[in-house]
């Protein structure tokens, strides 16, 4: 038998590489559960999007073709550049839609998946104004997971399978997947560390303040500062030790990862962020590994649910999966290209990524040739929006002022109304729950575009076109004619004294934009008495 050494390998050598690989092994069946969720999240976000289709994705809204050019950088991809009719857009929609069911019921995977993340970043590009977060995070996973076999177990690839699926994958797609969540995390987490509102635990109470992007059950835990105090310095340390997530494995890991569901699970019922929580807890999936099944069987087996029942209807169901048509290529050739082609853009990407994080947070930065080099490639990635942000979600400084917006219009009567809330003018708060100010939750993220960009003199921006929109529909809508429209930002300081007593905040009105609807020149609409 041939010994360690004359292998070349000495046996520490290789129980590190054990180890490494145990540290990103991920179970097919975690695949086949994170597949499902972000098909239906998938599926979710395009009809939540068709709620404001007129008003955000077609050229009679607030978002024409030309401003989402022009917020994008110059040369990106998206299908909806190609045309501005609303039908062929509404056309697209659909095929998002069922690109996400096809996703879900894993039939061609891979492909569904390009396609998903090529119509996702299409969707992106065409109304950047309305994109968070939860957007961001979740193209980066459908980009990761291209390289995963996410067919592997509980779909229609799995039943034309030729063999019983893997238990597992370990190797460098599993890889880069889970520490997209690491960087993510820890990256937010050496943001915050610049601020002393993390360190005190200050920061989780005055945010939980903040009705503007709070709902359900904020109301009612606002109430417990200290325990929102304990509960933000929680994060923040876990934030700054998400390295467990790779490190452990088995039941340790599984402690850690249920900390972290907690976590995003209390955000999904307190702060109006998207889907970010959702997305989160679909990747946070990733790292149950054999483990977790392992147990779940014994405490479902304990709870007298018949498992065996289960995996008998779900075989069943795989009969059913056989008899959607393979279409399959048999080509030796073609298998063997496809191998290659997958094999040589992995090492790309891995190659790409190296540089970008060895420019942006290493000393090699300073050198010219690495810096310019990643430069290239991260602005090639952004092409494609698989570009990683900054992560400084609530970071540095978190946003601790309320905000709501009044917009003062002039109607050719001579009235003043205020056409953002529908009400005569007045600059008091629309209502207790500022949150439902906003039809939707991307209203939120459109209208911080609206404020950022009305810091500019662009003379097309969000804040242009909808004011705009207000002096071309409001007269349709409720037969008066307005002449002018004025946009204000009014501002409430959040403390801790004041957190659930709103009328003893100290407030403050900035104006953002004054626009003079057809041939009238802009004017400032005084203030009510």
């Amino acid at each position: 038998m041939t010994s360690p050494s004359a292998l070349g390998e000495s046996p520490l050598v290789r129980r590190l590489r054990r180890n490494l690989r145990n540290c990103v092994r991920i179970d097919t069946r975690s695949l086949a559960v994170f597949r499902v969720v972000m098909g239906a999240l998938l599926f979710a976000d395009v009809l939540l999007r068709s709620r404001n289709f007129g008003f955000y994705y077609t050229d009679d809204g607030v978002m024409p073709q030309s401003l989402a050019m022009d917020m994008t950088p110059d040369g990106v991809f998206s299908v909806f550049f190609f045309t501005s009719d609303p039908t062929v857009i509404a056309g697209l929609f659909v095929l998002q839609a069922l690109v996400a069911i096809q996703l879900i019921v894993g039939y061609k995977t891979r492909i569904a998946t390009i396609l998903a993340f090529l119509l996702v970043i299409s969707t992106d590009y065409h109304n950047p104004a309305v994109t968070s977060y939860a957007d961001v995070l979740y193209r980066l996973l459908l980009f990761w997971a291209i390289f995963l076999p996410l067919g592997e177990r509980w779909s229609i690839d799995a039943a034309h399978a030729d063999g019983p699926p893997r238990a597992s994958v370990a190797g460098v797609a599993s890889a880069l997947i889970l520490l997209q969540m690491f960087y993510m995390y820890f990256y937010n987490g050496y943001h915050k560390i610049e601020d002393e509102i993390w360190h005190t635990g200050e920061a989780a109470p005055k945010v939980l303040g903040l009705d503007d992007m709070t709902f359900l059950a904020a109301e009612y835990i606002r109430e417990f500062p200290l325990l929102l105090q304990l509960g933000g310095a929680t994060w923040f340390i876990m934030l700054l030790g998400s390295g467990l997530l790779i490190v452990l494995v088995g039941r340790p890991r599984m402690a850690v990862v249920g900390m972290f569901m907690i976590g995003h699970f209390s955000f999904a019922i307190t702060v109006r962020i998207g889907a970010f929580a959702f997305v989160a807890m679909a990747a946070l999936v990733l790292f149950l590994q054999a483990q977790f099944w392992t147990d779940a069987r014994r405490v479902l087996e304990y709870a007298n649910v018949n498992v065996d029942g289960i995996y008998r209807r779900l075989a069943r169901v795989e009969r059913v999966a056989t008899s959607v048509p393979r279409l399959e290529i048999a080509d030796e050739r073609y298998r063997r290209a496809k191998s290659g082609l997958y094999t040589a853009s992995l090492v790309v990407i891995v190659v790409s990524v190296a540089l970008v994080l060895a420019a942006t947070h290493t000393p090699l930065g300073t050198v010219g040739a690495v810096d310019e080099t990643a430069d290239s490639v991260d602005d090639t990635m952004s092409v494609v929006n698989a570009d990683q942000p900054d992560w400084t979600v609530f970071a540095p400084t978190p946003r601790t002022t309320d905000r709501y917006y009044v917009f003062p219009a002039e109607t050719a009567d001579g009235d003043r109304i205020d056409v953002y809330n529908e009400r005569p003018l007045t600059y008091d708060r629309p209502g207790q729950e500022l949150q439902k100010q906003y039809g939707t939750y991307r209203e939120r993220f459109y209208m911080n575009s609206v404020r950022r960009h009305a810091n500019d003199d662009r003379a097309n921006g969000a804040h242009v076109e909808l004011a705009e929109y207000y002096c071309t529909t409001w007269a349709d809508e409720h037969d008066v004619e307005l002449t002018h429209v004025n946009m204000y930002q009014v501002s409430e300081d959040v403390t801790l004294e004041t957190i659930t007593t709103p009328d003893d905040r100290e407030t403050w009105t900035t104006e953002l934009y004054k626009h003079g609807c057809g041939d009238n020149e802009p004017k400032e609409i005084e203030p009510p008495e």
